[in-house]
């Protein structure tokens, strides 16, 4: 019995996806996975300091990560329309300025990436943990902010408007899905274990993508709003054919995400060729 320590956040997306896998619902084929659920931002901390076996992560934090990790095939979140909104509180937008500041959910996330490509000249950024930007906007502690996870479906109608789409701004840009989180595993890990555990993630996501009743308990245990509409919603965006198997589709999507990157300033260039598991 081999044993890997696997984070993943409380997010249903994540909750959805390794429900399975943890509660020994498939074939696990002689892993046990010990589950590690922090918020995102934690997970790419710990990430960056190469403590996790294997875990999700922002892509953001990934390209600062790359020589100790690489992608599995499974488990990433890409996809058209689903991308972090930049917000403000509703009829403030016009009085936004590069000296503004901005709430973001965290310096390593993608969505602080995609805000510093749309947004260069924006420099006075605040980090803090997701749930509390809205919060933050409307008590005035900043004057706008980055939201990500089930918070995307729930603004309107908590008086805040959206300034830009991140997602639609990317896809625009370049034609290709936005690539946000992904799923990745240590180098020190042997490949055919490597391999396994990407079958079973794999497994794992078909298992709830063909029993959607069974990970609910599990979910509901984690998620931030706990309506059932709101839960499927954010399943449904971010739980996708991305998500069964990056494809080439997904791949060049992410190199592309890192060539722009790397084009503005925002992260280091990274070799290319070698962050697949499986190129």
């Amino acid at each position: 019995m081999h044993t890997i320590t696997i984070g993943f956040s409380p997010c249903p997306n994540d909750t959805f996806i390794f429900d399975a896998l943890i509660h020994n619902k498939i074939d696990t084929k002689n892993i046990r996975f010990v589950p590690y659920i922090a918020d995102v931002e934690e997970l790419n901390v710990l990430a960056l300091q190469g403590k996790l076996q294997c875990t999700k992560l922002s892509f953001h934090a990934f390209a600062h990560c790359h020589s100790h990790y690489v992608i599995l095939d499974s488990g990433s979140a890409l996809g058209f329309n689903n991308g972090p909104l930049f917000i403000c509180k509703q009829g403030n937008r016009d009085s936004l300025s590069t000296q503004s500041r901005i709430a973001l959910p965290g310096e390593n996330t993608t969505a602080h990436l995609l805000f510093s490509i749309a947004y260069p000249h924006y420099t006075n950024k605040i980090q803090m943990l997701f749930s509390d930007i809205e919060h933050a906007i409307a008590t005035k502690q900043v004057d706008a902010g980055v939201i990500i996870h089930e918070n995307r479906f729930t603004y309107a109608e908590h008086g805040f408007e959206k300034i830009l789409d991140l997602g639609t701004f990317w896809q625009q840009k370049t034609q290709y899905p936005i690539p946000l989180g992904t799923i990745a595993i240590h180098k020190n890990v042997p490949y055919q274990i490597a391999q396994t555990v990407n079958e079973c993630i794999r497994e794992s996501i078909l298992f709830a993508l063909a029993h959607k009743d069974s990970s609910k308990q599990f979910i509901c245990k984690h998620a931030q709003n706990l309506a059932d509409d709101v839960i499927k919603k954010h399943i449904n965006l971010f739980v996708n054919d991305f998500s069964v198997d990056l494809g080439k589709t997904g791949k060049k999507a992410i190199q592309k995400l890192y060539s722009e990157a790397a084009l503005s300033g925002s992260i280091p260039p990274i070799p290319l060729d070698s962050l697949f598991l499986n190129m």
